[in-house]
C-alpha cells in the first residue's frame, strides 16, 4: 500500500506523486515515496562554490514578442531552484515551494545525462566496449526488439524498438513501464514487475537499429542494467565513486529503484541545485575538477562534436526546437552553429545548461505541471540566453523595446506539442 504523505496540499501518494499540486512537495521528497539508494558524498571533502553575487533584479527575459521580468519569468516557469554559475563562481542562487539549498530534487530526464557522463568513465578504464551487443551482456535481451542494438545505440537513443513515450498516457506500454519502475502504483489485479520483466515483453520494432533519432527512456534503463552486469556494482555506488566523490559534491544524492532494486536511471536521480550545476561545471572545464580529470576530456568533446546532425533531423522530435542545428550524442543534447551549447532536459522543468565558450552554467529544477509545456520551455531558454548575455558582456543587459532585433543566441521557440 502506499504510504500516505501530510503536507498543505493533502496526502501524497505513488498515484498522484507528479501531479500538480502535489509534485511541488513530492518532487523533493521523493525518498519518501518510492524506495531508493544513496548516492553517497564525502561529507570529509566536500566543497562549495566560491560566491559573487550579482543582482538580477532589473534583468528582462525576452520572450517571443514580450518582455518579462527575470523574477517573473522564475515564477512563469514553476521553478523550484536555481543556480547560476560564471566562471566557476556562483551568481545567483533561488528557491522556493519549500526547496533548500541541502534537499535534493528529482531531476526526471537530467538523469539520463548523468548516465552518459558514467559511462564515458567507465568506457576509459575498459568496462564497456561501446560497440558491444547489448545481448552480449545480458543474453535475457537476445529475444527482444533490443536484438542487435549496441551499447553506442543506447546512449544516442537510436536503438529501434516501438516505444510510445507519451507521457498523458493512462493505458499501454508507458504506464507498464512506470508499474516496472516502481512510479506508479499497481491496480487491481495487475501482477508485480520489474525493469527486467519489462524489457521482456519489449518485442516491437520501429527502425533498424542506429538509425533516426529515438527519444525511448527505457534504453538508458537498460543502459544501467548494462552497467551494472558489465562492473558487478550497483549504479549509486559507481556513480558515488567516479563523480560525486570526485567533484566534492555538497551532498548525498539518490536514486529511485523498482521492486528488486534496479535503479530508475532515466529519470530518478534526487540532487541538490548546486551539485547539478556543479556537473555543469564539471562538463564546462572538460571533465575536470581542480586539475583532476574525473570524465575524460575527449568524451566531453564528442558529446558536443560527433553527434549525426542527419539522425536528429530526420527525428519527429527535432520539429519541436524550432530551426537550431543541433544533435544528441551520448545522452546530451547539442545546440552547434555560432552559439553552441550542452544541455539536459527533463519532464516538469528540469534544465542543466552549459555554456562552454562562456563557462555559464545554468540548473533549474521545478514543478511544472505539465510534462511538457511548449511555453515554459520556451521561456526557459530565453531565461538562459538573457542571463548569458548579461553575464558574457559583464554589464547589466539593457531593457530591449525591439525583441525582433535581437540576434539568434538570444531567441528559442519550443513550436509545438510533443
Amino acid at each position: 500500500m502506499p504510504r500516505l504523505l501530510a503536507n498543505a496540499f493533502g496526502p501524497v501518494t505513488l498515484s498522484n506523486w507528479r501531479q500538480a499540486p502535489f509534485n511541488r512537495w513530492a518532487f523533493h521528497h521523493v525518498r519518501e515515496i518510492i524506495p531508493t539508494a544513496d548516492i553517497s558524498n564525502d561529507p570529509s571533502n566536500a566543497s562549495s562554490f566560491p560566491v559573487d553575487l550579482v543582482d538580477f533584479n532589473e534583468l528582462e527575459v525576452r520572450h517571443r514578442t514580450s518582455i518579462v521580468r527575470f523574477h517573473r519569468a522564475l515564477k512563469l516557469t514553476n521553478t523550484d531552484g536555481l543556480a547560476i554559475l560564471k566562471g566557476g563562481r556562483l551568481v545567483f542562487e533561488y528557491f522556493d515551494n519549500g526547496l533548500d539549498a541541502q534537499t535534493p530534487h528529482i531531476l526526471m530526464s537530467v538523469s539520463k545525462s548523468l548516465v552518459g557522463l558514467l559511462t564515458g568513465i567507465l568506457v576509459e578504464r575498459g568496462h564497456l566496449v561501446l560497440q558491444s551487443a547489448v545481448s552480449d551482456i545480458l543474453p535475457d535481451i537476445a529475444t527482444t526488439a533490443y536484438a542487435g542494438a549496441t551499447i553506442r545505440d543506447l546512449l544516442d537513443m537510436r536503438a529501434g524498438i516501438y516505444f510510445d513515450e507519451d507521457y498523458l498516457a493512462r493505458s499501454g506500454p508507458i504506464v507498464a513501464y512506470r508499474k516496472a519502475t516502481n512510479w506508479n502504483s499497481l491496480e487491481p489485479g495487475d501482477a508485480h514487475s520489474d525493469l527486467r520483466s519489462f524489457f521482456q515483453e519489449v518485442r516491437q520494432v520501429g527502425q533498424p537499429h542506429g538509425g533516426p533519432f529515438n527519444y525511448v527512456s527505457p534504453n538508458t534503463d537498460l543502459l544501467g542494467l548494462v552497467i551494472e552486469q558489465s562492473t558487478g556494482r550497483p549504479y549509486a555506488d559507481l556513480m558515488s565513486e567516479l563523480i560525486w566523490k570526485p567533484m566534492r559534491a555538497s551532498r548525498s544524492a539518490y536514486i529511485t529503484l523498482d521492486r528488486l532494486g534496479a535503479p530508475r536511471c532515466a529519470g530518478g536521480i534526487c540532487a541538490t541545485v548546486s551539485d547539478l550545476a556543479r556537473i555543469g561545471q564539471l562538463v564546462a572545464q572538460g571533465g575536470a575538477f581542480e586539475g583532476i580529470q574525473i570524465v575524460p576530456s575527449d568524451w566531453i568533446t564528442d558529446m558536443a562534436r560527433n553527434g549525426d546532425p542527419q539522425a536528429w533531423s530526420a527525428a519527429a522530435f527535432s520539429q519541436q526546437f524550432a530551426e537550431k542545428q543541433m544533435h544528441y550524442r551520448s545522452q546530451w543534447y547539442a545546440q552547434t552553429g555560432d552559439c553552441p551549447l550542452l544541455f539536459a532536459l527533463g519532464i516538469h522543468g528540469q534544465w542543466l545548461i552549459v555554456d562552454r565558450a562562456e563557462n555559464i552554467v545554468m540548473a533549474k529544477v521545478s514543478s511544472q505541471s505539465e510534462p511538457l509545456d511548449p511555453e515554459k520551455i520556451s521561456l526557459t531558454m530565453n531565461i538562459f540566453w538573457s542571463i548569458r548575455e548579461f553575464l558574457g558582456n559583464d554589464r547589466i543587459a539593457m531593457p530591449c523595446s525591439d525583441p525582433q532585433a535581437l540576434g539568434s543566441c538570444n531567441r528559442f521557440d519550443f513550436n509545438h506539442e510533443i
